[in-house]
């Protein structure tokens, strides 16, 4: 087989890996119901939403606030969400002073109060900065709402809304992670608009 042709055949199979997990997620529609509607009712009474997460799940945080401050399809008042993961300056600083495990946690203290939501998106449900971040926002009175992959790790039992994606593979794990943030996206709009 030419190189043109393994290319093609591996390109197909991520593409038909991708498509079964995206059919897989549906199994837990419930959950992501259930996520939607606590975000639709925080925003609704005036509550902030908070997102973090590592790496591409940072640029996942940073994503799904812009599209609610901004906004997805639907013209209409921009929300009250912040990614934890923008201000290099904070985010540095408190990795300096505290550790980087602290990184989240310490916005969570600075920005959120009772009755806000927290969204932790980690893929492997391992990440200790998005489960101290988790454990904090409980601890004031937060709701929280975990995207993970794998088995969900630690975070599973941290959050009120748990929405699984069970694979180890984080590339999957993290494209499934991205059309279930645009979903929560559109039953968001769709309830407040």
């Amino acid at each position: 087989m030419s190189d043109g042709q393994d290319a093609a055949a591996h390109v197909r199979a991520v593409l038909d890996t991708a498509a079964r997990m995206h059919h897989d997620a549906a199994a837990d529609v419930a959950a992501i119901v259930s996520g939607a509607r606590m975000l639709s009712a925080a925003l609704a009474r005036g509550a902030k939403v908070l997102v973090c997460g590592n790496g591409g799940s940072a640029t996942d945080a940073q994503h799904f606030a812009a599209e609610l401050v901004g906004r997805y399809q639907h013209e209409r008042r921009a929300w009250p969400v912040m990614a934890l993961t923008a201000d290099s300056a904070v985010v540095t600083s408190v990795g300096n002073d505290y550790g980087y495990d602290a990184v989240f946690a310490r916005q969570v203290e600075a920005w959120g109060q009772a009755g806000d939501v927290l969204v932790g998106i980690t893929t492997s449900g391992a990440s200790a900065n998005v489960n101290a971040a988790l454990a904090r926002a409980r601890a004031i009175g937060m709701s929280t709402i975990g995207l993970t992959g794998r088995d969900g790790g630690a975070t599973g039992p941290l959050v009120d809304v748990h929405i699984n994606v069970p694979s180890p593979e984080t590339p999957r794990v993290q494209e499934v992670q991205r059309t279930i943030l645009h979903v929560l996206c559109e039953l968001i709009e769709r309830d407040l608009r």
